[in-house]
């Protein structure tokens, strides 16, 4: 078995695979895992045969969010968070038509992986949520890919609850494609995916892109500025250590 955080196989020639490989950690995102992702995104649209690009995940749990690692450490901070904005560039501007598979939990960064997919099939028992706001943080990166798939009631209740939502809830708003079970829904989306003319599933993903008044680029980096200047405050810092330590933060009640 491979070591390499990610893996990358080919199905067909039409369809490729990236499976997230640290199932030790719950598949979190570290900096060499976001590299190797956008790195076998980019090799797969070079080859004009491959359509579909499925993201899916090893272990108990898709994947647990950022590596803490990588993330809260003051010489890889900057480093973790543009590759964030890398890996969601990557995934919702690619040409190929890209399906997340989902089991056990998607959470924050891994849940943005989902979110920048054009179809996310999941578990009936799959959660995915974005917990920034109880750990002093905001889910600011992913906002600009959330914003271009929710209403924004929906939006709200998830970044604003920090809850984890059930696939039933996550379907509902739109995060989820199709829930049940995912071999048979990635194959059938896939089935229909490759009924489409090549050149033209790429072009409407490109116009679907275009009718947004501003790119994702430019939302990225405004946020990016905005998660930067969150993780150096004190309560992403009171809120960090306090997940570290399993106990409750300063600002939660008690009870």
């Amino acid at each position: 078995m491979s070591d390499d955080p990610v893996i990358f196989e080919r199905q067909t020639e039409e369809v490729a695979t990236c499976t997230l490989n640290r199932p030790e950690k719950r598949n979190a995102l570290s900096i060499q895992l976001m590299q190797q992702l956008c790195g076998y995104v980019e090799e797969a649209q070079k080859d004009k045969k491959t359509r579909v690009l499925i993201l899916r995940a090893k272990g108990p749990a898709f994947c647990a969010g950022l590596d803490l690692n990588d993330a809260m450490d003051p010489k890889l901070r900057v480093a973790s968070a543009k590759m964030v904005k890398q890996s969601l560039v990557t995934l919702y501007q690619t040409p190929l038509v890209t399906i997340a598979m989902v089991h056990g939990a998607a959470v924050g960064g891994g849940a943005g992986l989902v979110a920048a997919c054009d179809f996310a099939v999941a578990d009936e028992d799959a959660t995915i949520g974005f917990p920034e706001v109880r750990r002093g943080l905001a889910a600011a990166q992913v906002m600009s890919v959330l914003v271009r798939k929710l209403k924004r009631a929906d939006l709200a209740d998830l970044l604003l609850s920090g809850e984890l939502m059930i696939a039933a809830r996550a379907l509902q708003m739109g995060l989820f494609s199709r829930v049940g079970n995912i071999e048979l829904e990635a194959k059938r989306l896939t089935d229909q995916v490759l009924r489409g003319a090549p050149q033209a599933l790429a072009k409407t993903k490109r116009i679907l892109d275009d009718l947004y008044r501003s790119d994702l680029e430019t939302d990225l980096d405004m946020c990016l500025l905005h998660h930067i200047l969150t993780m150096e405050g004190a309560e992403a810092r009171e809120g960090m250590a306090a997940f570290l330590e399993k106990r409750k933060t300063g600002w939660e009640r008690s009870g």
